[in-house]
């Protein structure tokens, strides 16, 4: 077994056991951290399925709020549950993604034109929210209808934050072998043909549309099984936290931080992000409003000029440069 797989063994075993080790009275607290990182961690590598290859996504807060408030809405006023009503979220918000992927790739809308559009869409999500109040409660959020028990497996909700921290964990392993398998399948070949030049893909025989829905609809559905895991956990959905600019640029921060074209990249990222974002709240308080955001947006300028392939990108690119000059030495 290789030095790789072993730490990554015991990485996993590390985890499996945290719930378990003492904390000096803030276990909670602890948990309750990991659990958002780990949720916004597989958030963050499902819109790294697009943005690497180049679809650079403003709207995936259209697909994250789709994905909450479909599943809650379903229970609270069906009583579907959310193990049926998840995957009812998910078929909705991948048909949606269709909806919009398929015109601009038919009529090539890339690049920045491609960003302003799902800027657009997500907006007009949030929108879409705060309008039907009678069933989304507006800009005042919903509540999820709470069970009859503390432990409801029919409802997917308890009390006993181990549960959500197994269940995020699991669903954050799930990311990273998605993530895997598309960058070990000749999709990868195809998508970066595409990325760089969709006339010369096409020449080739690569069938452009196919490949950029098929990507779409996989990002789209990964992105809305992260709602619904967000909101089954919080019990609580809210436009401005689950669609429209703010968390779509959350997301894609998260990402360019730890690095879009790396397998843990959006972890790291998005660790980063929490732990700065916990740090500043104990810290500031309500004193200072909007200083997360402040120091968010100028570390992102900052790593878009100096580290474009993120932190955990950037130091794995230069371990690599650094094992090649020490094996061309040795040679």
């Amino acid at each position: 077994m290789t030095p790789g797989r072993l730490a990554a063994l015991a990485l996993l075993a590390a985890l499996a056991a945290a719930p378990f080790v003492p904390m000096a009275g803030m276990r909670q607290y602890v948990l309750h951290v990991t659990i958002q990182i780990f949720i916004w961690s597989f958030i963050g590598g499902a819109w790294s399925l697009m943005g690497r290859f180049g679809l650079v996504s403003l709207g995936h807060g259209a697909f994250l709020g789709l994905g909450a408030y479909a599943a809650t809405l379903l229970w609270n006023f069906y009583g579907l549950t959310p193990w049926v009503g998840g995957l009812v979220a998910v078929a909705l918000t991948v048909g949606f993604a269709l909806v919009v992927a398929y015109p601009c790739s038919r009529f090539r809308i890339l690049g920045h034109y491609f960003a302003l559009v799902t800027l657009a869409v997500g907006e007009v999500v949030r929108l879409l929210i705060i309008a039907e109040r009678d069933w989304t409660g507006g800009s005042l959020g919903l509540t999820l209808r709470p069970a009859r028990t503390d432990a409801s497996l029919l409802a997917i909700q308890y009390a006993d934050k181990r549960v959500f921290y197994y269940a995020s964990l699991v669903v954050w392993l799930l990311g990273l072998w998605v993530w895997t398998l598309l960058d070990r399948s000749m999709a990868r070949a195809a998508m970066e043909a595409i990325g760089e030049d969709e006339t010369a893909a096409a020449s080739v025989g690569i069938h452009v549309t196919r490949f950029k829905l098929g990507i779409t609809a996989l990002s789209a559905a990964l992105t809305a099984l992260g709602g619904v895991l967000y909101a089954q956990y919080f019990t609580y959905v809210n436009p401005d936290t689950l669609a429209g600019i703010g968390v779509s640029l959350r997301i894609v921060f998260a990402v360019v931080l730890g690095g879009m074209y790396s397998l843990l990249g959006p972890t790291v990222g998005t660790a980063l992000t929490i732990a700065l974002s916990e740090y500043l709240r104990v810290i500031f308080g309500v004193k200072f409003i909007g200083m997360a955001e402040t120091i968010y947006g100028l570390l992102l300028v900052l790593f878009i000029i100096f580290l474009p392939s993120g932190i955990y990108g950037s130091a794995r690119g230069l371990l690599r440069r650094r094992r090649t000059l020490e094996a061309s030495a040795t040679a």
